[in-house]
């Protein structure tokens, strides 16, 4: 029998079946449950009465006492309006309706007191309320003034269906006054008085009608606990799950190490790699399918670090590949990785979708063969008709760029064995997010950049710069260096990001008409990018005006300056990465923000965080702090991330009460079959919480 809280949403007093239908398609609530979880975003305090003369600040709804003491009709019948005179023991103001003004008229009658509530507006001088909530003063008023008011988000559909923020409160309020209103506790009594956590009724009580701030704050942290606290606990099983049926190929041989690293390895590695090795190998050692993520700033060697472990794989006869989102980052790593390949006597192939039929047909017989030792491409890797003999190392750099299902694919290409996965980002991950969104990989870190490397001078110019910005380029190219200028790329709109380009571009040549410049850009055919990057790379060209397909894989060292157009445009991620670009010399270089006098304000936060910091950590934090997290791993469209109330950046306390008491528990009694854990193993089962991102990266 299912229970009150499942009841189907028509059937709450109040709603029938056009309603229910509204709520289900607009907000996706079906049941009473569903309802409950639909939290207010903000409350309104009506502790305070203000009186008329001291109403300053229009941003904030006012409560008033007072009295009506006239109302009229005005404009045309069709357009009418009401207006009414509202006043005080200090003053007067005017409340006016523009819908619903008959209606209204019938509803209230002068001299008699009211309590009103809305936001103040300035029109010809002087205060008005347009829609106030009003209410005739009864002796329950004062009670109810002392309340926290929910609001709740809704839509212009439900709106038309009666359904605003007043409305959906009183449709909860229909609910938990109920008498069958029951909850059911799904977290063990002792961890709630342990961490002194109130129980769920309560906190599903509090959190739409508190009575005072304690209340609210203590429904907020036990609804946070259990989102986060759910998520850690399927981590976690996850992990030991993984663990257990996800035996790894053991690798104990690595020969082929030794040899890269005392003949021919190109420079000295930083700590920070060498420790990332040795943490990597001991995954390879042990006998567990490596499930790790490496991450690192821009230029940190996570390449060379990740083609060290592939020697690890190849030294015990078992194969490798690195998948890489575009095209440019994928022949980059192929080039790169070939020349060290080939010294060591590998068979090293190139994968794209641009790669000549005859020669893919050819690498593919190789790779199924087993001749291949290291396999470079971008997504066509993960084609059915690419074949390995024996893959034991997959290596996927940007993974967020690619889909999780994308990624699936590649995990499940060996039919007895998974290989092992190490996962790469140049975006570095803010901790908190890690621990909830990949909170079943082990993270490794390079946090050093190699020696000799100079930190990037960022600076922000106006379009009024220009001809300064002008001068300074020329500078530079005087002395022998070269100048990436980058425009947006506007996914909504390819054609206006070209023109914007070649707006550009034409711009920069009629500045420098005797310097060569390359063009780079989407549009362009595989073979037209490979050469024009080819001629910045060789330094015949000097400039290359851009898009953000130069974002990653595109390492010259003689660029020192990097000028990025229309930055409000941007995101912090996407910035910091194409700063990344320039640096990688030892010559000084600089990032140029260009945008016009007017941005907005979250983009002026942006620009102040690349002024302020090359750290892409503090910039990882920020850009959590400014997009959310769905946004930041592209997760926001698979839903993995969809919290309802917690907030991993400012609850950062709570996801690591939730982590440690979910780590305890499993590592206890891994499957809940404990007495004191049924409660939780019951929700767990009959939840619909399926995060399993975490074991394919």
């Amino acid at each position: 029998m299912a229970s009150f809280l499942e009841t189907k949403i028509e059937f709450l007093k109040g709603v029938g079946p056009s309603k229910a239908k509204a709520l289900q398609e607009e907000l996706g609530i079906f049941t009473f449950e569903q309802l409950l979880n639909h939290f207010p975003f903000r409350y309104e305090n009506r502790s305070k009465f203000h009186q008329i003369k001291d109403i300053v600040d229009a941003e904030q709804g006012v409560q008033i006492k007072g009295v009506i003491t006239s109302l009229g009709l005005a404009g045309e019948p069709r357009k009418q309006r009401l207006t009414a005179q509202f006043r005080d023991e200090t003053g007067t103001i005017e409340l006016v309706w523009f819908k619903g003004a008959s209606w209204m008229l019938k509803k209230l009658k002068t001299g008699l007191s009211y309590v009103i509530y809305g936001k103040p507006s300035v029109f010809n001088g002087k205060y008005s309320i347009s829609h106030p909530e009003i209410e005739v003063i009864t002796p329950n008023n004062e009670q109810k003034s002392t309340q926290f008011v929910p609001v709740y988000s809704t839509t212009e559909k439900l709106k038309k269906r009666y359904l605003d923020s007043k409305a959906i409160g009183k449709l909860v309020k229909e609910v938990i006054n109920n008498p069958a209103f029951r909850v059911t506790e799904n977290i063990d009594p002792e961890i709630l008085q342990t961490n002194h956590i109130i129980g769920l009724k309560s906190a599903l009580t509090w959190i739409h009608f508190p009575s005072s701030q304690t209340q609210l704050e203590q429904a907020q942290s036990r609804l946070k606990f259990n989102e986060l606290f759910f998520i850690q606990i399927k981590i976690f099983q996850e992990r030991v799950e993984r663990q257990d049926k996800h035996r790894g190929v053991v690798f104990n041989k690595s020969q082929l190490v030794t040899e890269f690293y005392t003949k021919h390895k190109p420079f000295e590695l930083t700590e920070a790699q060498k420790r990332v090795i040795k943490e990597i190998y001991a995954d390879l050692q042990s006998g567990y399918q490596m499930n790790r993520l490496l991450q690192g700033d821009v230029g940190s060697g996570k390449t060379i670090t990740a083609f060290i472990c592939m020697l690890v794989a190849i030294s015990n006869g078992y194969q490798t590949s690195i998948m890489a989102p575009t095209e440019i980052l994928a022949t980059q790593h192929y080039h790169g990785l070939a020349e060290f390949s080939e010294k060591l006597g590998l068979n090293t192939a190139l994968v794209t979708g641009s790669t000549k039929k005859s020669l893919k047909i050819a690498n593919l017989e190789a790779l199924r063969e087993g001749r291949l030792d290291i396999i470079v491409g971008t997504h066509a890797l993960i084609e059915d008709k690419v074949e390995f003999k024996n893959l034991g190392l997959a290596v996927i750099d940007e993974q967020h760029r690619f889909g999780v299902a994308q990624r699936a694919k590649l995990w499940s290409k060996n039919d007895h064995y998974y290989p092992h996965v190490l996962v790469m980002t140049a975006t570095p991950i803010p901790r908190t997010l890690a621990m909830t969104l990949y909170g079943d990989l082990e993270i490794s870190t390079i946090d050093q950049l190699p020696q000799g490397r100079k930190p990037i001078k960022t600076t922000h110019l106006t379009d009024s710069n220009r001809l300064k910005l002008f001068g300074f380029i020329r500078k530079q190219i005087d002395e022998g260096r070269q100048i990436y200028i980058v425009y947006p790329l506007i996914e909504e709109s390819e054609t206006l990001a070209y023109k914007d380009l070649m707006d550009g571009y034409e711009s920069i040549s009629r500045a420098f008409p005797q310097t060569p410049i390359s063009i780079l850009h989407g549009k362009m055919k595989a073979t037209d990018k490979e050469f024009e990057m080819k001629r910045f790379v060789d330094n015949k060209t000097k400039i290359m005006v851009a898009t953000t397909v130069i974002e990653v894989g595109v390492n010259v060292p003689n660029a020192t300056v990097m000028v990025i157009e229309n930055v409000e445009r941007f995101g912090l991620s996407q910035l910091h990465q194409l700063r990344g670009r320039v640096g990688r010399g030892g010559d000084q270089s600089y990032c140029i923000l260009m945008s016009g006098s007017k941005v907005s304000k979250e983009a002026r936060e942006r620009i102040k965080c690349m002024v302020d910091t090359t750290d892409g950590f503090k910039i990882a934090e920020k850009d959590l702090e400014l997009r959310g997290p769905g946004d930041l791993m592209g997760t926001q469209q698979s839903g993995v991330l969809d919290l309802k109330i917690a907030n991993i950046t400012s609850d950062a306390h709570i996801l690591k009460l939730a982590r440690d008491q979910a780590k305890l528990i499993i590592e206890q009694d891994p499957d809940l079959n404990q007495p004191h854990h049924l409660l939780l193993k019951q929700y767990l089962d009959t939840s619909k919480r399926h995060l399993l991102w975490s074991n394919i990266s």
